[in-house]
C-alpha cells in the first residue's frame, strides 16, 4: 500500500490535488464554525447552486477560464443573500432558497439547451457530485487556490476577535462600536470564495458537508470557540487527506469519500461524547 501511494504521489497532478484538498478543507472548517453558530449553515448550499448556475453560463458561452465568471457571480450572490435576508418580507432562509433553487434550475436548463457535449447528464452529475477533474488541475489553478486560501486564512486570523464577537452576539457587537455589517459581509464573501474553490473537489451538492461536518464534530466534545476552531481544522484536514488517499487506493469518488470520512469521524466523536457523559 505504501509503495502504491508513493507511486501515485510521484505524479505532480496528485500532489496538486492533495494540496488543494488540504487547503480547501482547512478554510471550510474555519468558516464553518461561524456559519453553524450563526444558524446560517445553508448559505453553503445556496452559493454552491449559484456557482453551478455560473458554471453553466461559462460552459455555454465557451469561456476557457471559468473562474472569471463563477467567482464574481458567486460573491455578488453572497452579498444579495446577506442583504435580502434582512428584508422584513423575505427572511434569510427564504432568500437563500429562492436564489439557490433559481440558479440551479437556470443552470441546468442552459446546459440542456446549449451544451455541445454528447453526455449532458454525465457532465451535470460530475458537476453536482464531483468528478476526477480534481486530478486534472494545472499549476496555475493550484497557485490561485493557494493565493485565495492564504487570503481567507489571513482575514480570519486578523479579524478573529471581531468575527468571534459578531458570531455570538451581533447586537452587543454593534453596541460596542463594531461594524457588524462589514464583518457579516466579509464572512459572506469568504464563504463564496471557499464554495468556488471546493466545486471541483466535492461537487456542488456536497460542499456544505465540508463546511458543516468538521464544526459540528468538534462541538460534540469541545465548548470554547477557540477549541472548536482548532479541533474543526484538524478534523477537516485529517478527513480531507484520508478521504483523498482512500479514493486513490480504492478508486472511489474523491468528494463522496471525503464526506464519508467526515461522517465516520462525526459518529466517532458522538460516541466519545456519550461515554464522557
Amino acid at each position: 500500500m505504501s509503495e502504491k501511494l508513493q507511486y501515485y504521489f510521484d505524479f505532480p497532478i496528485v500532489r496538486y490535488a492533495f494540496t488543494v484538498i488540504i487547503l480547501v478543507s482547512l478554510c471550510s472548517s474555519l468558516l464553518g464554525v461561524t456559519l453553524v453558530l450563526k444558524r446560517f449553515s445553508f448559505i453553503g448550499d445556496g452559493l454552491s447552486h449559484v456557482a453551478f448556475g455560473a458554471m453553466a453560463i461559462a460552459t455555454v458561452t465557451s469561456i476557457t477560464n471559468q473562474m472569471l465568471i463563477i467567482l464574481p457571480i458567486t460573491v455578488i450572490s453572497a452579498i444579495l443573500i446577506l442583504r435580502t435576508g434582512r428584508n422584513t418580507k423575505i427572511r434569510g432562509d427564504a432568500s437563500t432558497a429562492m436564489i439557490s433553487v433559481g440558479a440551479l434550475a437556470t443552470g441546468y436548463m442552459l446546459i440542456n439547451m446549449f451544451s455541445k457535449s454528447a453526455n449532458v447528464a454525465g457532465d451535470v452529475c460530475s458537476t453536482l457530485f464531483g468528478s476526477t477533474s480534481i486530478l486534472t488541475l494545472e499549476k496555475k489553478e493550484v497557485i490561485l487556490c493557494i493565493a485565495l486560501s492564504v487570503i481567507v486564512l489571513c482575514i480570519f486570523v486578523l479579524f478573529y476577535n471581531k468575527i468571534f464577537a459578531v458570531t455570538f452576539d451581533e447586537n452587543f457587537s454593534k453596541a460596542t462600536g463594531i461594524n457588524a455589517d462589514i464583518y457579516n459581509l466579509i464572512i459572506a464573501v469568504i464563504t463564496a470564495i471557499i464554495i468556488v474553490l471546493a466545486m471541483s473537489l466535492v461537487g456542488s451538492l456536497l460542499i456544505s458537508a465540508l463546511i458543516i461536518f468538521p464544526s459540528i464534530t468538534a462541538m460534540r466534545i469541545f465548548r470554547s470557540f477557540r477549541s472548536v476552531i482548532i479541533c474543526s481544522a484538524i478534523t477537516a484536514v485529517f478527513c480531507g487527506g484520508a478521504g483523498f488517499i482512500i479514493s486513490l487506493l480504492c478508486g472511489t469518488p474523491v468528494g463522496a469519500t471525503i464526506v464519508t470520512a467526515d461522517i465516520v469521524v462525526f459518529f466517532g466523536f458522538c460516541l466519545v461524547s456519550a461515554m464522557k457523559k
